[in-house]
């Protein structure tokens, strides 16, 4: 890959981790690479996140906008976006110098934007690597959410929340509230009920072409919308949520090493082991 101008960020109010990008800047500049800290630029070539999944979050959509590639650097803890280990660093840098034909996944990002349903104004959008989510506070009831597939009803889940994830996200929110995991790189969308009243309400996994609309049924108090993780609105009864495939994907650079299902054994602990297991070459022939 060729790489003349690269940005490098690291997880806030980490000294070691800004120290460890100071170091890679340093690396990138003695190949003859410019390199700026915590900045994305629409010329660099590729952006390294030098963290966890949530600094990535932090930046994915400001990459996806300028469609600059990105490779995740695993800093943190779980690490389902950051593939690369810290001890990898630097030989996957190595790697993507000197390799023409790295992988690179586009990972769908979701649009989301909240109607007022007193004055009918629409706000300003924001943008989800993972999930959209709206979440009942703690201590109140179930809510009602009215939702549409475009201008089909689909129903009226009963629940404590609903979340809407991409197939990035599969493996987040979604799968802790019984949602599938979905490959990350299929066009999809899937909707999961947080806690149902009926255990009939089941996930619903969609093609990304389709806008989904929800409405907050009365009665409700304020019920908050959550994207990746960030507060971005408090909606009351009869406010609407418009959530849609985003313009543009995120552009990941996967691990040279690692597939996606030997990342989701490792981290999930599928199996107990997160060695992959070759086909048998008298199978793999008809393959």
């Amino acid at each position: 890959m060729k790489i003349d101008y690269a940005g490098v960020i690291t997880r806030p109010d980490s000294p070691e981790v800004a120290r460890i990008g100071l170091e890679v800047s340093e690396w990138l500049a003695k190949r003859s690479i410019r390199a700026e800290l915590n900045r994305i630029d629409p010329a660099m070539d590729v952006v390294i996140v030098l963290g966890g999944d949530g600094t990535l979050l932090h930046v994915a959509w400001e990459a996806s906008r300028d469609q600059v590639p990105v490779l995740g650097v695993n800093l943190g803890n779980l690490g389902f976006l950051t593939e690369v280990a810290a001890d990898e660093m630097y030989l996957a840098l190595e790697t993507l110098l000197v390799d023409d034909e790295i992988r690179m996944e586009r990972r769908i990002m979701l649009s989301a934007a909240v109607i007022n349903g007193a004055t009918g104004e629409k706000s300003a959008s924001v943008h989800a690597l993972n999930e959209v989510v709206i979440v009942k506070k703690s201590t109140e009831a179930m809510i009602r959410l009215r939702c549409w597939a475009d201008k089909e009803y689909v129903t009226t889940y009963r629940a404590d929340g609903l979340i809407m994830s991409t197939p990035t996200g599969s493996t987040a929110y979604n799968l802790s509230a019984g949602g599938p995991v979905v490959h990350a790189e299929l066009d999809a969308i899937v909707i999961t009920p947080i806690c149902p009243f009926m255990l009939e309400s089941r996930p619903v996994l969609l093609g990304s072409e389709h806008k989904l609309t929800t409405q907050l049924l009365a009665p409700a108090g304020q019920v908050k919308v959550i994207v990746d993780g960030e507060l971005q609105w408090t909606i009351t009864e009869n406010d609407y949520l418009l959530v849609r495939k985003a313009s543009k994907p995120l552009q990941l650079i996967s691990s040279p090493w690692k597939s996606y299902f030997n990342i989701l054994r490792s981290k999930l602990n599928w199996g107990g082991a997160g060695v992959d297991l070759p086909l048998p070459e008298k199978v793999c022939k008809h393959c």
